[in-house]
């Protein structure tokens, strides 16, 4: 690495702390989507009739979870970061800030809606985790390719390798939002296993590998 461009490099704790300060936003508005009821004598039924909001609620503050889990062992692996990464970084944050919505649209379509508007919403919140899974996808490509930003623990063929993890998202939230235009449940509760393959894996692939090598010796 030459000496202009280590120069521009920035200790990545600025980033972290930055991050951690928009997804702790972002769940905060979460809760916001939940509503105390007002009708009086009809307290517990109006409570009862927003069980889609509360499930939304519990998958995006799970989903939420997951992504900063995700977020704090990748920016663990780097020394520093450069302004690919910054700009990538910010465009990770921007999807994942977006997220409130469409799971605000989903709680409404499923409390209130026709099978039409559910399958509209299942669609965005797919849409919306895509454009989330495509941002990871740019932030590891960017990675693979930029020596000496990782520890010398963390090789950039470890970055490559993250990739198909985002290729994976991409592939099942599309499937998800097809099979939303026929069922839009099945679809929705396709795209939830999401979170819980990336909560498994968030330590990498690399994660999964020494348990078949310990099955492979027994």
């Amino acid at each position: 690495m030459d000496g202009t461009r280590r120069s521009r490099l920035a200790e990545r704790g600025r980033v972290e702390a930055f991050s951690d300060g928009v997804l702790a936003i972002v769940i905060t508005l979460l809760v916001l989507e939940l509503h105390a009821p007002e009708d009086p004598g009809g307290m517990l039924r109006e409570l009862l009739d927003q069980w889609p909001g509360y499930l939304a609620y519990l998958a995006s503050f799970g989903y939420v979870a997951v992504i900063w889990v995700n977020h704090h062992e990748l920016f663990s692996r780097l020394v520093v970061v450069d302004l690919g990464v910054l700009w990538r970084n910010l465009l990770l944050l921007l999807t994942t800030s977006f997220l409130p919505f469409p799971a605000a649209v989903v709680s409404a379509a499923f409390q209130h809606g026709t099978g039409s508007d559910q399958t509209a919403a299942v669609v965005l919140y797919c849409a919306v985790a895509a454009a989330m899974a495509a941002s990871w996808l740019v932030l590891f490509h960017h990675l693979c390719h930029s020596a000496g930003l990782a520890g010398p623990d963390t090789p950039p063929a470890f970055f490559a390798a993250e990739r198909g993890r985002s290729l994976v998202g991409l592939a099942v939230y599309g499937a998800a939002a097809a099979i939303a235009v026929w069922q839009p449940l099945v679809g929705l509760l396709l795209a939830a296993t999401l979170p819980v393959f990336y909560a498994l894996t968030s330590e990498g692939w690399e994660r999964l590998r020494p348990s078949r090598r310990t099955s492979a010796r027994h």
